[in-house]
Parts: C-alpha cells; structure tokens; sequence
C-alpha cells in the first residue's frame, strides 16, 4: 500500500494535564536522565584512560554505557519539554526518526546483554579457552554484528509503520512515539504489520532471553563449586543482570505485543518508561558502580582532576 498520510504532524501526550504534576513528572525524567548520563559518561571515561580495564568485559560496558546515553535521549528530553510546556507536536519525519532510533537502541542493548552473559559465561566456565572465544577481533564483530542487525530490524518496522495511512486522530497516547501507538491511529489494515511484530519480537526477544537464561543456569551450577566466599560476587552480579534483562523484556513485550484493539491507558505509559528509560538509569549500577575495578579507576581520575586543579 503506498503512502497517503494527510496529518502533517502527530501530539504526544504526557502522564496528567495537571500543571503540578506535569511540573514534577518533567523534573523527576529530568533528574533520571543527568544521572544516566552522568554515571554512564564517567563509565565510558574510565575504561577508557585505565589501561588496566582494557578487557572484553569492560569493552562491552563502554559500549553498553555510550548506548545507553544514546538510548535515553532518544525521548527523554522530548517528553519534558511536553511535560513542561504542554507542547507535544511533533513532525512526521521527527516521529519516524524517533521510531527509528528508539528501535535501533533498544534491540543493540538488548544484543549487548546478551553479548554480555556470553563473556561472563565464558570467563566462569570456560577460562581456559577466554582469550580465543572473547579475543579483541571477535568482540568487535559481535558489537558491529549487533548494530547492523538492529539497523536492519528497526529500518524494516519503521518502514513498515509508514507506508501506512493516519487519517484519523493525530493524538499520540503516548510520551513518546511508538509503533503501538501509531497502528492505533491508521485508517489502514494493520493485520500484517501486527503479524510482523509479533514474530520479530518473539524470536528476537525470546531467543536472547533464553541464551541469557541458559547461560546463567551453566553459570549458577559452576559458581555453587566454588567455595562460599567466592560465590557473592557471582551471585551479586548475575542477580541483578536476569532482573534488569526480565524487566527490560517484559515490559516492552507487554507493549508491542498488546492487541491494537485494545485502548491505551496510563499503564502501557507507565510500562514504556520500564524498558526506555529504566535500563539505561540502571545499568551503570548492576555493572559498574557495584564493581570494584570501576570504583577503583573513578577514585583514580578523581585524584588526577583533584590534583591537576591544584
């Protein structure tokens, strides 16, 4: 089907139409987002003037932390200025980039998760043979890998929404531009389009969730031989990477794999920010800010900047 669009722009909505709450729902997205950036931004410096965190692990992090800086801004920042501003018009072309990007964002992290139980998996239970499986050659192809895969998944849904027509509501219920969302204001079959999401999804999203979950029963059966001091750190870590990647997964299953038919409400909102906004705010603190190399290497360049001041 081709084309024939005749709304100019589309209205993104916020949580409430009441000024106090929209107030405090643009300074409490503003606050998670200047901590995301911030504690992602000191990540990505770290690893990268520490010679000693030149390892795939924390080749991953960084990678993780610049996506994860990416990831927020995509809506954050939009959806205070329509929390703020009451100002929600956004262009076609602005609603498709952010469709775009969001998709690319959310698919990478979701890869880079997955990338990243591989290497823990590896280093626990596979030491000997981690320098040829994780080596710098097959690190970058498996990031490369990850974001052309992405590139192609998101252009291919984004294309897929737009060929449709909008010649209903151009009222987004939503806070940020979403494929959902969209279908539910075309004048045009969305059979099909339904179909391909609900495909991709499962396949993308429950084959990484289940080489996640895999790995971390390999993982889990090997650390129980260690001795019980040796375990916490195993166990501190792992935990809270399978909560992060159950959250991340399910939310936005629950977004995208939600019936058109059925209406938008304040929920599906809420359920967005889990897999938006939620992940990229929590990651440097699973990942980094619990990690003793990491504190160690922020102590260090606190130091320098302390004493180059001086």
């Amino acid at each position: 089907m081709t084309n024939s669009t005749t709304l100019a722009e589309f209205v993104l909505l916020g949580f409430s139409d009441v000024l106090e709450l929209r107030a405090s729902h643009a300074m409490l997205f503003l606050l998670i987002y200047l901590a995301t950036l911030t504690g992602n931004l000191l990540i990505v410096t770290v690893i990268t003037f520490d010679q000693g965190l030149h390892t795939p692990m924390y080749f991953f992090l960084r990678n993780l932390s610049v996506l994860d800086m990416c990831y927020i801004s995509v809506t954050v920042p939009k959806a205070c200025v329509v929390f703020l501003l009451d100002n929600g018009v956004i262009s076609i072309a602005g609603c498709a980039a952010q469709i775009f990007l969001v998709l690319v964002f959310a698919l990478t992290e979701l890869l880079f998760l997955t990338i990243m139980a591989r290497d823990c998996y590896v280093a626990i239970c596979l030491p000997l043979h981690y320098p040829a499986i994780m080596s710098p050659r097959v690190c970058v192809q498996m990031t490369l890998a990850s974001i052309l895969s992405a590139v192609v998944y998101s252009g291919f849904h984004t294309g897929n929404t737009f060929r449709l027509s909008f010649c209903q509501s151009n009222v987004v219920h939503q806070f940020f531009c979403d494929i959902p969302s969209l279908l539910k204001l075309s004048c045009s079959d969305t059979f099909s389009n339904e179909i391909a999401i609900f495909v991709s999804a499962v396949v993308t999203g429950g084959s990484c969730f289940a080489f996640i979950t895999v790995s971390y029963i390999h993982i889990f059966s090997k650390v129980l031989r260690f001795p019980v001091k040796d375990r916490g750190k195993a166990f501190s870590t792992c935990i809270p990477h399978i909560l992060v990647m159950t959250v991340f997964v399910s939310s936005a299953t629950a977004v995208y794999l939600k019936p058109t038919s059925s209406s938008l409400t304040i929920q599906d909102m809420i359920t967005s920010v889990f897999y938006s906004i939620v992940p990229p705010f929590l990651n440097p603190i699973i990942y980094s800010f619990r990690n003793k190399q990491i504190m160690q290497g922020v102590k260090k360049i606190m130091r320098t900047f302390y004493l180059g001041r001086r």
